[in-house]
């Protein structure tokens, strides 16, 4: 009897096995050369398509507007296999079931064809058409500075009404825009710095991800809008400078908000609807600062499915809605291993305070990647070989610690522990005996200590085959977040708001 066993790892089985074929216990299928009695089964299996198939196998839901083709193309193929006879049906599915599972396996090389061919000219065209690839300078007005970072500035802003015609804003008069009734539609601006090295090419892969992303995973990112080039030098502008556009979210980060001394209770309403009435306030802590995580880890997995590595995940990049949502920025470090877009094995963007103990996000012994098609075709293997998400998965965990831990939101007590943290091999628990920080771990150890729990299990060194740390599934069935304390309090906050 002739047997083909595909093995894959554990956690990755129910995302990488065709469901017709897989089974939830094991992380093995085998084909057999067909007896008369499984020919019937294969009939079986293809009477029905099962219903989450896109979305277990290539992460593709009703949202995506590639659903309904390749739900079309699904129900073509199950005709052409029913149609064909049965001593050859068994060797066509065994071929399509490899090829497929290489196809879908994370980054997604299949979704990732479909992207760059299809999806990215589209959009394109689309958006030519309706006129937001063609912005100019003369479109917003800007307001008051944000923030600075080392390739660039961003500004609050909006909109400029079509026929009109504003003075220009300076000085005291530069007054914030959201307190100007002219102006209904804000934005948020950022100026990729002129003349500083490297600020132009890392503006330009900004942009790319940003298209990416909004196209990949729209609910994880601010809704990007665009790009313009100054067309002459006046105030904030350079002539030949770029700027890129988002439609404004919230002009506040999750580090303004911990910067607060009445953190996370400062976020309480915006995360629920209404203050948590009832729960004492160690345990309304928890459930705001699981909120939190829960979105940023359920974006971390939005973004790792296709294939990209934000490489600079940490609070001042996390923008807080009106809505309570959290939403990634900042996508000028990121890096889309389908295809090596902005990756270089021994260069890497870092923030020391939040960067993992390997630094590069793969092994600097990495060759460069080939050609975009080349590197698509092969990205499979060097992600099952070295896991790059995880990457971004200790940033997180330090975020939650951050969170969780009063005493670790200052700079100087965040280098601090960094600094006792490395001295102990980067082992949380022995750190947590050894350290002269004093925290206050109490939110962590409630429910059983499940919040530590998983902090040791994010702030770790990577192991065997680099991994030894939880990925953003692994990290979203972890049984801090199976509780679901969180849901239920929006769930129950939202019930009360229609009483």
């Amino acid at each position: 009897m002739v047997s083909i066993v595909l093995q894959t790892p554990t956690t990755l089985k129910r995302s990488l096995l065709i469901p017709w074929l897989s089974s939830p216990s094991s992380t093995s299928f085998a084909v057999h050369t067909p007896s008369k009695r499984t020919q019937y089964k294969c009939n079986a299996l293809f009477s029905e398509i099962p219903e989450d198939f896109l979305n277990n196998a290539i992460h593709v839901d009703e949202s995506n507007p590639l659903f309904p083709l390749l739900q079309y193309g699904l129900s073509q193929f199950q005709e052409v296999i029913a149609g064909l006879p049965e001593n050859g049906r068994w060797e066509i599915l065994t071929s399509f079931g490899l090829v497929w599972v290489y196809l879908t396996v994370r980054p997604g090389v299949l979704m990732g064809a479909i992207d760059a061919y299809l999806l990215a000219p589209l959009q394109l065209g689309l958006d030519s058409l309706m006129g937001k690839r063609n912005l100019k300078m003369s479109d917003f007005v800007v307001g008051e500075r944000l923030g600075e970072g080392s390739f660039g500035v961003v500004y609050s802003g909006a909109v400029v009404p079509k026929n009109s015609v504003f003075e220009e804003r300076v000085g005291k008069a530069k007054r914030r825009v959201e307190n100007d009734s002219r102006f209904k539609e804000r934005v948020i601006l950022k100026k990729v710095k002129v003349g500083t090295k490297g600020a132009e090419e890392l503006g330009n892969y900004e942009e790319w991800f940003n298209y990416r992303v909004s196209r990949a995973a729209p609910e994880s990112c601010a809704e990007f809008l665009g790009s313009f080039v100054a067309d002459k030098t006046r105030l904030e502008f350079t002539k030949g400078g770029k700027w890129l556009v988002w439609k404004f979210e919230g002009d506040r980060n999750l580090a303004n908000y911990m910067n607060n001394r009445n953190f996370p209770f400062n976020l309480e309403s915006i995360m629920f609807g209404r203050i948590l009435e009832g729960i004492e306030a160690i345990k309304r802590s928890a459930l705001i600062i699981k909120k939190i995580m829960r979105q940023i880890i359920t974006s971390l997995k939005r973004i790792h499915d296709t294939g990209i590595v934000h490489r600079d995940i940490k609070p001042a990049n996390l923008v807080v809605t009106g809505k309570g949502q959290i939403k990634l920025i900042d996508f000028g470090a990121a890096t889309d291993l389908r295809i090596g877009k902005n990756y270089i094995p021994d260069t890497g963007l870092l923030d020391p305070d939040y960067c993992p103990p390997e630094l590069f996000v793969l092994p600097q012994e990495t060759p460069n990647p080939p050609a975009e098609p080349i590197a698509a075709i092969l990205s499979p293997v060097l992600w099952l070989l070295n896991c790059p998400d995880l990457f971004d998965m200790y940033s997180a965990g330090i975020i939650l610690m951050q969170m969780a831990v009063p005493s670790l939101r200052s700079t100087a007590a965040l280098k601090n522990f960094n600094s006792e943290l490395k001295a102990v091999g980067y082992n949380l628990s022995t750190w947590r005996e050894v350290t002269r920080l004093q925290p206050d771990l109490r939110i962590l150890d409630l429910d059983s200590g499940r919040g530590w729990d998983l902090a040791t299990k994010l702030i770790s060194e990577r192991g065997f085959l680099r991994r030894g740390r939880l990925s953003a599934a692994a990290a979203l069935r972890h049984p801090y977040f199976l509780l679901g304390g969180d849901q239920a309090a929006a769930v129950l906050s939202k019930l009360s708001l229609y009483k």
